[in-house]
């Protein structure tokens, strides 16, 4: 076996998965976990897929209060199931790559204090992704560490699409639209070229709907445009996220109301979207059981709807017409009421909803005529593993 573990830090999270990488576009799950609530009352989780059973299900003691302890635990796992040499590499989810890091990367000294200084462009990712990668450093010295980027499958998007409307002085200070869900929508673009090479060459547009939610308009398999852009706020409502606003929002809660930025950022980032207008949760499951006695639940899921739907059609018309639409993502892939809402406001582009394969979670749920709908699973931790296998072997060449 050739080893890869992948780890996705969090802020008081993180997860981690294992694959054996040894046969190229083979590779095989060996186990994912996670441990969450660092810095409170911690959880263990771990899922293996050979059949083993795992007892570890907690975290004995003070728990874990930071995410040093928490990637010791994930090695002191690996050691105790697996035997650590038996680790090629470590491929580490990082959100922002800003314009320098377009493709993956090994990490070494450099490299992480170029990462750092991408933290005010994701502040509630970057620096917990780079706490994983420290303390792996430190850990696992001898380790090669590879850093995949979200934003990297964007690099793709024409300037006249990346670029805002400012002067030319500030967009050279790296104020520009990067884009992110990268390494989902890389996955999804290759189980495309696998499974429906028809489309490989078509409009395809991606949603990626999760707690962070956002679209991609891919031709040729390539990105040419992402309701994302500066930072991971933009674009749809999300599940804490208020997406796309207006900027004098912002300087009027400042000026007028006293708010300071720290406050109107928290605002924006965690108080907000679902969440925020329907004053009770950015779970789509807890609103779609509460929406038909609490107004304010049903008008969160019909905002959540109908901004997808204003954004598709922007997509849409970049990529002058559709052959494809595909759902992602945790609540693109089990929320079918909401696809089934989504279709319904693209019939003028031809899209028939297939009622029963909608609800009996089918990969096609388009009906024969008019452009094709799909739910495609996604998987952001094979990607990196991928990625990371590959410049390892590379390395090794």
């Amino acid at each position: 076996m050739q080893l890869v573990l992948v780890l996705n830090a969090g802020s008081s999270s993180v997860k981690f998965a294992l694959f054996d990488t040894q046969i190229k576009g083979h590779e095989r799950d060996i186990a994912r976990g996670a441990i969450d609530g660092i810095g409170q009352a911690t959880r263990w989780s771990v899922k293996r897929y050979d059949g083993t059973a795992n007892n570890e299900i907690a975290i004995k003691g003070d728990g874990v209060s930071n995410h040093k302890q928490a990637v010791s635990h994930i090695l002191a796992w690996i050691e105790k199931n697996f035997e650590l040499s038996s680790l090629a590499a470590a491929g580490h989810r990082v959100v922002h790559g800003g314009a320098q890091f377009t493709e993956p990367v090994r990490l070494n000294t450099k490299n992480c204090e170029a990462l750092r200084k991408l933290i005010p462009l994701a502040p509630l990712h970057q620096r917990h992704n780079l706490a994983a990668i420290d303390s792996l450093t430190e850990l696992a010295p001898m380790l090669p560490q590879i850093a995949c980027f979200d934003t990297a499958f964007h690099a793709t998007i024409p300037d006249i699409g990346r670029n805002f409307a400012l002067p030319r002085a500030i967009t050279a200070l790296g104020v520009r639209r990067y884009g992110f869900h990268g390494l989902s929508y890389s996955y999804i673009a290759n189980e495309l070229a696998k499974q429906n090479t028809d489309l490989v060459t078509g409009r395809v547009l991606v949603a990626h709907l999760g707690n962070g939610a956002s679209l991609c308009a891919m031709k040729d398999g390539k990105s040419i445009a992402t309701s994302m852009g500066f930072s991971a706020l933009d674009g749809l409502m999300m599940g804490t996220r208020t997406g796309s606003i207006d900027p004098a929002v912002i300087f009027y809660l400042m000026r007028d109301q006293g708010m300071s930025a720290n406050d109107v950022e928290a605002m924006l980032y965690q108080k907000s979207g679902l969440l925020g207008v329907s004053g009770l949760s950015n779970d789509m499951r807890t609103l779609r059981a509460a929406a038909s006695t609490n107004a304010h639940a049903r008008e969160a899921l019909d905002m959540f709807t109908y901004r997808i739907i204003k954004e598709a059609g922007a997509m849409i018309a970049v990529l002058g017409g559709i052959d494809a639409l595909i759902f992602t993502a945790g609540i693109g892939e089990n929320d079918s009421e909401l696809r089934a809402n989504i279709m319904k406001g693209l019939k003028f582009l031809g899209f028939v909803l297939d009622e029963n394969a909608n609800k009996t979670k089918a990969r096609k749920i388009s009906a024969e005529e008019g452009p094709i709908a799909l739910v495609m699973p996604t998987n952001e931790e094979i990607m990196i593993a991928r990625e990371t296998a590959d410049i390892i072997r590379n390395i090794n060449e």
